[in-house]
């Protein structure tokens, strides 16, 4: 059924729609590549703000 819509709309507009599809497709694949590269930068952070708390010194004791 949807290989029967794509082929009256191509056989009706032409070329621009296989155009649209493929660059809705393209955009999809950004917007993949930017969460993981996202998602990657985020465990980099945590990784490295738990290092930093654990060589931190308790501040528990001090002050009062």
């Amino acid at each position: 059924m949807a290989n029967d819509m794509l082929l009256n709309l191509v056989a009706e507009h032409g070329p621009w729609v296989l155009l649209v599809f493929y660059l809705l497709y393209r955009d999809l694949q950004k917007d993949q590549a930017t969460r993981a590269v996202l998602d990657k930068n985020s465990s980099i952070l945590i990784e490295i703000t738990t290092i930093i708390r654990e060589r931190l010194p308790a501040a528990g004791g001090r002050g009062g």
